[in-house]
């Protein structure tokens, strides 16, 4: 593995992402749509807060940092990340929140 030396946040970005099943798909009815497609289905209702860090250089490439029920934890832990993401270099970084970091779905932003 090739070490690379700079600053956390010349690589990295983080970001929250909102979860949330509980409330159903809002679909429009038209009169002249003959054929609608069933409401998808997500099973158990959940809602959670994702914390990720998204490689600058390649957006594909998601770690989650973190997995949360409550907004307030998932913001405690995006300010934390943040100000260490400023602070520290890019494998002191890494070290902290990614080396047991699950990789995260890919999407639209």
């Amino acid at each position: 593995m090739v070490r690379i030396i700079g600053s956390a946040e010349e690589f990295w970005r983080l970001r929250i992402i909102h979860v949330d099943t509980t409330a159903g798909l809002e679909f429009e009815w038209h009169d002249d749509i003959l054929y609608r497609q069933p409401a998808v289905s997500f099973g158990a209702e959940v809602e959670l807060y994702h914390v990720e860090a998204v490689r600058l250089d390649d957006s594909e490439t998601v770690m989650r940092v973190g997995t949360f029920g409550e907004s307030a934890d998932a913001r405690e832990l995006l300010s934390q990340a943040s100000e260490d993401l400023h602070a520290m270099t890019k494998s002191e970084f890494e070290a902290r929140y990614l080396d047991d970091a699950q990789m995260g779905d890919t999407g639209a932003e």
